[in-house]
């Protein structure tokens, strides 16, 4: 490799942070396996740039200073230069993190969501920039959430591969308020583990005791990172990365996605045993299993098991019933019968939405998507009805007044025909 080129292996990295010269260093192995000084590399100027540009493109609410990205934007160059100052000169203070709880489809609960400020973020998304290519280097194969060219796709495909060989003993895991539990002592230690450099832990230190501002009184948590946070999809990584590598080292299959695992094996007593592994482990790391939401499952049969928006029964995958009832939640908000829009602006809406969920779902089972179609030409066949003042959804001679070519016509995105592209593709 010649002088100055980046490894391959780096190439995802931001070159404003990582020199080739720091990634050679990295790919051979520091001495030690500590890396120090490295708070010089969050404060740059060109790293506070490449985070901004990271939080703009991500959007996002305002947090408890109510300043939105577009009003940061707006005197960037002051703002990035006045973090670089304080995180300089260590006068630095992250700000109250906003909580909020969204709606999670298909469930009475309600997730909690923690919004840092604009400029928090910028500097937690520096600070990631930083000490992500430290820890990916070491990162499990069998980790695939929030990684560098890694995806929801490929835990998919790794799961399917398990199955078809005969893995087909499931320890369909759900840890218990994963991201309110992480300890904050133990988070530490595995950062230190590999960074020594003392203002960086104690910058992350003011990030976990970063108050908490809901409805009620401001307060600091003990424990946890919350969701919403820049860096808490590392730290996240970060913590059960040594669950990866134990249960590897008991040769026991894992896919994970942050806190979504699921273990499988070959035969029911090693799935028993692959559960105590996982539970003996998970008490040991302050973290619970949820005791309704763990089980055991043989995927050979009827009942199988969710995973990533799928799930997986007897050698299928479809769409499981939450991700099935979020697009038609999705298709109804943007299919009201009172809708007075033109048919060509409706459907191009409801393409927009069907396509997407296409994308993420074209690998379920063939018998998935007729029913859907024909459930949003239902939609589209009840806005026409209302518009003759017809009452109630599309039926009866509406499909004759209204027939299925008549929407191909219009340009309707058939989720059958998309499936039966891709299926002949694969065949070639």
């Amino acid at each position: 490799m010649q002088a100055g080129q980046i490894p391959p292996a780096w190439a995802w990295v931001d070159p404003s942070v990582w020199t080739p010269r720091m990634l050679t260093a990295l790919d051979a192995g520091v001495q030690g396996g500590v890396w120090f000084s490295l708070i010089d590399k969050v404060y740059a100027p060109r790293t506070l740039e490449a985070a901004w540009t990271k939080v703009r493109a991500n959007h996002g609410a305002a947090g408890v200073d109510h300043v939105t990205i577009a009003q940061f934007d707006t005197h960037k160059d002051r703002h990035l230069t006045q973090l670089s100052t304080q995180l300089r000169d260590g006068t630095y203070r992250p700000q109250a993190v906003r909580r909020v709880f969204i709606e999670k489809p298909g469930s009475r609960d309600r997730r909690p969501l923690g919004i840092p400020t604009v400029r928090d973020r910028v500097v937690q998304a520096a600070l990631r920039l930083v000490l992500e290519p430290i820890f990916e280097r070491d990162f499990a194969a069998h980790s695939y959430g929030f990684r560098p060219n890694r995806g929801c796709k490929d835990a998919l495909r790794r799961v399917q591969t398990l199955l078809d060989t005969g893995a087909t003993w499931v320890v369909d895991a759900d840890f218990q308020h994963f991201f309110d539990e992480i300890p904050h002592a133990a988070l530490r230690a595995r950062v230190q583990a590999k960074v020594a450099d003392g203002r960086v832990l104690t910058l992350l230190d003011a990030f976990l005791a970063q108050a908490v501002l809901g409805t009620a009184a401001a307060w600091t948590p003990e424990a946890g990172t919350p969701q919403g946070a820049v860096i808490s999809p590392l730290l996240s990584n970060i913590y059960l990365d040594p669950l990866d590598h134990h249960l590897a080292e008991h040769d026991i299959e894992m896919v994970r996605y942050a806190d979504d695992l699921v273990l499988l094996c070959r035969t029911e007593a090693a799935a028993h045993a692959a559960l105590a592994t996982l539970t003996a482990w998970t008490t040991a790391a302050g973290l619970r299993l949820h005791p309704d939401k763990t089980r055991l499952v043989d995927a050979t049969q009827p009942g199988g098991f969710d995973f990533l928006g799928y799930h997986f029964e007897r050698g299928y995958r479809w769409p499981r019933t939450k991700s099935l009832r979020h697009v038609k939640d999705a298709i109804r908000a943007a299919t009201p019968r009172t809708d007075g829009q033109s048919v060509a602006v409706i459907i191009a809406t409801v393409n927009t939405r069907a396509r997407g969920w296409y994308g993420y779902f074209r690998h379920s089972h063939w018998t998935t998507f007729a029913p859907l179609d024909a459930w949003i030409r239902m939609r589209l066949r009840s806005i026409l009805r209302h518009r003759l003042h017809r009452e109630g959804r599309g039926r009866g001679r509406d499909h004759i007044r209204w027939p299925n070519t008549f929407f191909t016509t219009a340009g309707l995105f058939s989720l059958v025909a998309a499936h039966a592209v891709d299926r002949e593709s694969s065949c070639r």
